[in-house]
């Protein structure tokens, strides 16, 4: 099992495809782990080097109650295995995280995939009463410290969806769903400290010069759809796809479709 050691952690991580090939690096949601991109890994790594890794916080990854960088643990991978550049997808805070390192570090990003993601440092955007609702559920579990309980309401609000319930999402990704989300809650008493990217990206987007997909699902959360529409909008190469019948998985919830789409992108930019 691959583990890299890196200041106040070790990070797991997995790599497919031949070490010569373009680089994929794939950064997973806060409801999941390096696993949500299993359904692609096959299909991206017969003409790409697929990496992937757990951040602080999830999966087989251990960390102490340190301050650290997101950005440099992605980094510290890359440079692990010998990489100078990347084409980064990220999913919800994955896909933030790749936002910051493109900033950051923008002589090791080629290009740029975000999945439900916003920008470090966006302004809060207005819930609907149905999204406050299930935010309040999310705070009432935390302050209980029950774990489990958290775990299946934040695949509520995140994997189905405000606008949707149970009887409206295929069994077998809702089961996938939390599968992804229950294996972190062994970290729920972890406490590593993220060190914010200063300026934040949401005032920086527009220097980000590498060519971007930005998605959604359609069913995704107010602030999601908002992050959305600001990036396509802002980053100078960006183009947009938004997945229907979907919330904030789509490439777990819609793995064809989502395979289809970047596969097709990366092909179109040369990546």
């Amino acid at each position: 099992m691959p583990h890299l050691t890196v200041p106040g952690a070790s990070l797991y991580y997995e790599t497919d495809g031949h070490a010569s090939a373009p680089a994929l690096l794939l950064l997973h949601a806060g409801i999941a782990n390096l696993r949500m991109w299993d359904p692609q890994v096959a299909a991206l790594a017969a003409g790409h080097f697929v990496i992937r890794f757990d951040s602080r916080g999830f999966g087989q990854t251990t960390t102490e109650d340190v301050a650290f960088s997101n950005r440099a643990d992605a980094v510290a991978v890359l440079d692990h295995l010998g990489l100078p550049v990347a084409t980064l997808v990220g999913c919800s805070r994955g896909g933030s995280i790749a936002i910051d390192v493109a900033l950051e570090h923008p002589d090791r990003v080629a290009g740029l995939v975000t999945i439900g993601s916003g920008p470090s440092g966006f302004p809060e955007v207005e819930l609907t009463e149905a999204e406050d609702a299930l935010f309040d559920e999310l705070d009432l579990a935390f302050d209980a410290k029950d774990w489990h309980r958290l775990a299946r309401l934040e695949v509520a609000l995140w994997a189905i969806g405000p606008l949707r319930t149970e009887a409206d999402v295929d069994p077998e990704f809702l089961s996938t769903a939390y599968a992804l989300n229950r294996v972190n809650v062994v970290h729920a008493e972890e406490n590593p400290l993220p060190i914010p990217l200063e300026p934040p990206a949401s005032i920086r987007v527009v220097d980000i010069e590498v060519p971007a997909l930005v998605t959604v699902g359609e069913f995704d959360i107010t602030p999601a759809l908002a992050q959305y529409e600001y990036l396509l909008s802002t980053l100078p190469k960006a183009s947009g796809c938004t997945f229907r019948d979907t919330a904030h998985l789509p490439s777990v919830e819609r793995p064809a479709e989502f395979e289809r789409v970047l596969v097709a992108w990366l092909a179109e930019n040369g990546l």
